[in-house]
């Protein structure tokens, strides 16, 4: 037990630093393999302590940027994700034990799961799909835009899945079995290539100049002076001011505006000047107060001649950072206190309109809901737009792995993506995902250029996340054919 139980902890450990900033991405081809092995022949509760011991040992490499919020924070993230991690295991365990073991039925439990850690509770919390830690490998970006990065995690599972196949069969001489496994992996290989070949490309558009403000270098908490004096809002001014020539869209990122510009005609003023002097869209974040009073995060978009083309309040509110589930059971976490109020969740989708393109905006944390960011490209967006403010994890591997995610979302839409943060990192990502002219954290910086506006609907966009249905569908049908197999062999055996 103890054998297995270490292997699973180093097999969490390799896969976290397959996800940025080590970013060994290929590691992740490979890092499940301990954790596989240590599943076979295990009870359903052992199994499940083995993938509680892979989850702790991975989401805490992987989350390591919630220690900037105490250590609350940081076991309620890291227990409560391994959790998931460990339920995978209690029902992989259970399908063998009724003869049910096969690398693509554990890739298919693993999709199931990896969905609902990704949707409940509050939301769910997508970040750390298995899929993403391949961003940076152009094939399975292709098999994003096919499937999302639910297709991704399913490939890369089934992988481990047979190469710890090959290796078992290997070592205990079992032909057959290896002539499976080969198979297996001959067949991800020519679905690889079709794959690739068959890439379905975007059609483009047109061009959009894009002018993306990076105007936070202070790597530190803001004083209360600070932010009474538009500390943010005059910075980001300054880098506007050294703009010159004409734009199609100019970012102001999340939280580059301390007062709400609907309630306040000066910074109202200061943004209509930037947008006429550029002949620019100009789109803006703030706290937005809400017809009930409450404050939403938004975005904001005006037009060179004034006009508010319409506020998008944020949808995916990060629990426990902008509002905080069960607020009324928790009052003895003192850490709470950081979050004195909940921000007012958007209900719909809100499309802008620079240069002549429809585009449409998330921010923050929304970048890592990829149906969200889909059924902005199904509205008509032509172009995503990603406004962050990742200043509270200082130069932690979080604002890597959150432009990793915007290039999974650019992969799966065939759509560019602009990802503007306050604080870095700031980038611009093709509709392919390569991704370019990335900033450093905390430096004052202009990112300004020119990008392909595209139209289309990959696979991914048009079907939606096709490959978790599938997975969810194939589940239930071995569990019910699993059923009847073992009620048929107990009447066969009742009867002799």
């Amino acid at each position: 037990m103890r054998d297995r139980a270490l292997a699973c902890v180093a097999a969490g450990i390799v896969l976290g630093i397959s996800f940025p900033p080590v970013d060994l991405g290929p590691a992740a081809l490979v890092a499940l393999v301990p954790l596989l092995w240590a599943w076979r022949g295990a009870t359903p509760a052992r199994a499940a302590l083995y993938g509680f011991l892979f989850g702790l040992a991975f989401f805490g490499v992987l989350l390591e940027w919630t220690r900037y919020f105490g250590v609350v924070a940081v076991l309620v993230a890291v227990v409560g994700e391994a959790a998931f991690i460990a339920i995978a295991g209690g029902i992989v365990a259970v399908l063998e034990r009724r003869g049910l073991r096969t690398p693509w039925l554990i890739g298919a439990v693993w999709v199931v799961v990896e969905g609902a850690r990704g949707r409940i509770p509050f939301g769910g919390v997508p970040w750390g799909e298995i899929g993403a830690a391949l961003h940076d490998i152009p094939v399975a970006r292709v098999f994003a835009s096919l499937g999302g990065v639910t297709l991704v995690s399913f490939v890369v599972v089934v992988f481990n899945g047979l190469v710890l196949d090959a290796i078992d069969s290997v070592r205990h001489r079992t032909q057959t079995r290896l002539a499976w496994a080969g198979v297996g992996l001959s067949a991800l290989v020519a679905c690889t290539v079709v794959a690739s070949v068959a890439r379905y490309e975007p059609e483009v558009t047109g061009d959009l100049r894009f002018a993306l403000l990076q105007g936070l270098d202070q790597n530190r908490d803001l004083t209360t002076a600070e932010i009474r004096s538009d500390f943010l809002m005059r910075h980001h001014l300054e880098l506007a001011a050294r703009l010159r020539g004409e734009y199609d869209l100019i970012v102001f990122p999340e939280s580059a505006l301390e007062r709400d510009p609907t309630r306040f005609r000066d910074v109202r003023a200061a943004l209509l000047a930037v947008a006429e002097a550029h002949d620019a869209v100009v789109l803006a974040n703030a706290r937005v107060l809400t017809a009930r009073g409450r404050l939403s995060n938004s975005n904001l978009a005006y037009d060179p001649d004034g006009e508010l083309q319409g506020i998008y309040a944020k949808q995916h509110l990060v629990p426990y950072g902008e509002y905080v589930p069960l607020r009324d059971l928790l009052p003895f976490i003192e850490e709470l206190d950081r979050i004195p109020f909940d921000y007012e969740r958007g209900t719909e989708r809100v499309m802008f309109r620079a240069g002549g393109h429809d585009f449409g905006t998330v921010i923050c944390y929304e970048s890592a809901f990829a149906p969200l960011v889909r059924g902005f490209v199904r509205d008509g967006a032509e172009l995503i737009v990603v406004t962050t403010n990742n200043r509270s994890y200082r130069r932690s591997g979080l604002s890597a792995q959150h432009l990793a995610l915007s290039q999974m979302r650019a992969a799966e839409t065939g759509r560019p993506v602009l990802h503007a943060s306050i604080s870095g990192i700031t980038g611009v990502i093709e509709p392919d995902g390569r991704v370019h002219d990335t900033s450093e954290l905390f430096e004052n910086r202009i990112t300004s250029g020119t990008v392909q506006t595209t139209t289309g609907q990959t696979p991914y966009v048009r079907f939606g996340d096709w490959a978790l249905v599938v997975c969810g569908l194939a589940l239930v049908a071995v569990t019910v054919l699993g059923g009847v197999r073992a009620r048929w062999r107990t009447a066969v055996d009742s009867g002799s």
